[in-house]
């Protein structure tokens, strides 16, 4: 019995041994793709191969695409677009788009109306309105308000049929790509290997699995790529998503209205100082987090805190035009430092300094990618960085890769060791959360900090941008620019991966 017991435990230690070096072997695996629902899509797997990891991306992008031909009201041909063609016929319907309609019943009664499929009739009466450079009446505001209010549908849960009865137009934006994502998440975990899934949709993901992640809430008044985050959060096992005004919208005689108007009142979020222009919610539920942040960005603050109160679980921050923050109880449990304070600190102090970067101005790179029509394809690897006089690297700007490790693709970047050195230890995998985006077009700002957080002098510096496709082409573009103090704008070839781009020294905007 002693022997055996002994056996035992040697056979129970191998297990561990060989589970814990499994563990150790396990990898993240980042993807990265354009124009998915019409923006960007970031895949994060934890995983021991590359194989299994492209495993599940394939898993993922079906079960987006399965979903998507159920739910998109943009598809004329998917199965809602057609249902909506039909008028007080009881039609058998997916599960899917039965669930869907069903969770639009429920948010619908639970928010009072200010989240309702129908909302769209609204938003055509102001981008008519935006054609015209004029306000929409209160005639029409009130008819479409009427059309909003309208039963759009009735559902028979036994038969599983649903009844299209409104003459309303329908969107089903608010809260069905969290829907998706979700979904997608669940067949990329069930894939062989995969002990970690993020499934990020234009700012809208899900975290599940043996995995923490840090997540940046993008400011939605100082919006670029590289812009310091209104907060940064880590999540395990939730759903992340953020709804605001500043990305989409209309513009009537120079003033914004944004596409996230009250169903209830026809009046577009934007016209006073204290609504909502960003709101972030983490709830383990995706359609949760994706119906309260629509939600949270029609109500007023107090609003959205009773509603908020009501359901287990959800936390929530809230920005208004006038800077003003409203945060969850739980938010601050949630969130990590951003240590920017220190560096801006410094850069106030050393601005003074002869010779330094000059006081109040900062480069913005424009970078819009080029699209292969008819193809999904990973986004393209890019570096972006600055090279003083001496071609001495000095800020690495952007490195967007697709593998858990420096891309020898990038030959520029990857063959300076300076360049590789900077890098190090940073983290270049935290998710980022905003206002659904489009794809393609990217902003990146630069301070005139080096990657220590270290004002440069003024002068004279090479703006580099390298773009190279996996097993496609490689363009690299290089720019000088004076940073002295003056303004200036600087247009820059476009090549087969870059459509265009450019560069503009200015004076920062407060």
């Amino acid at each position: 019995m002693k022997i055996l017991f002994i056996a035992a435990i040697g056979l129970c230690a191998a297990t561990l041994a060989v589970s814990t070096e499994k563990a150790n072997q396990e990898r993240t695996y980042v993807f990265h793709h354009e124009n998915v629902l019409g923006t960007l899509l970031e895949l994060k797997f934890m995983a021991s191969t590359l194989e299994q990891a492209e495993q599940a991306e394939q898993a993922a992008l079906r079960q987006i695409d399965s979903d998507a031909s159920i739910l998109s009201t943009y598809n004329p041909n998917s199965e809602v677009s057609q249902w909506l063609r039909t008028s007080g016929v009881a039609v058998p319907v997916s599960a899917e788009l039965f669930e869907v309609l069903n969770l639009f019943d429920q948010w619908r009664d639970r928010t009072g109306g200010a989240l309702d499929a129908a909302a769209e009739a609204v938003v055509q009466v102001w981008k008519k309105a935006a054609v015209a450079q004029r306000m929409p009446t209160s005639v029409e505001l009130a008819a479409a308000v009427a059309m909003v209010k309208q039963t759009h549908w009735k559902l028979d849960a036994v038969a599983r049929t649903a009844t299209h009865l409104s003459n309303s137009p329908i969107r089903l934006n608010s809260f069905a790509k969290s829907y998706i994502v979700s979904h997608a998440n669940d067949s990329a975990m069930a894939s062989d290997g995969i002990t970690a899934a993020v499934v990020n949709i234009g700012g809208d993901l899900v975290v599940r699995g043996r995995w923490t992640e840090t997540v940046d809430v993008a400011d939605p008044r100082s919006d670029t790529e590289t812009s310091v985050p209104a907060s940064r959060i880590v999540v395990s096992g939730m759903a992340v998503a953020t709804s605001g005004s500043y990305r989409r919208g209309v513009e009537i005689n120079g003033q914004h209205y944004s596409h996230i108007v009250d169903p209830r009142s026809g009046q577009s979020n934007g016209q006073s100082v204290d609504h909502v222009i960003s709101a972030t919610v983490v709830a383990e539920n995706a359609v949760d987090a994706g119906a309260l942040a629509t939600t949270f960005s029609v109500l007023k603050p107090e609003e959205s805190q009773r509603l908020a109160a009501s359901l287990k679980g959800v936390e929530y921050m809230l920005i208004a035009q006038n800077g003003q923050r409203t945060q969850s109880s739980g938010w601050k449990a949630l969130e990590r430092p951003l240590m920017v304070q220190a560096t801006q600190a410094a850069s106030t102090t050393m601005s003074t300094t002869t010779g330094a970067w000059p006081t109040g101005f900062e480069l913005v790179v424009n970078l819009e990618l080029a699209t292969i029509e008819g193809q999904r394809t990973r986004r393209p690897y890019v570096a972006i960085w600055i090279e003083d006089k001496d071609k001495f690297p000095v800020k690495t700007m952007a490195l967007w890769v697709q593998k858990p490790r420096w891309i020898a693709d990038l030959k520029a970047w990857y063959h300076d060791d300076h360049l590789r050195n900077m890098a190090e230890g940073n983290d270049l995998t935290a998710s980022f959360t905003s206002a659904t985006r489009t794809p393609g077009k990217y902003s990146l700002k630069w301070d005139g900090k080096d990657n220590a957080g270290k004002l440069v002098k003024a002068g004279k510096y090479t703006v580099c941008l390298e773009v190279a496709r996996e097993h496609g082409t490689y363009q690299v573009i290089r720019q000088e620019m004076d940073f002295s103090g003056t303004a200036r704008q600087v247009p820059l070839n476009g090549n087969v991966e870059v459509a265009s781009a450019s560069l503009e020294y200015r004076r920062i905007s407060h």
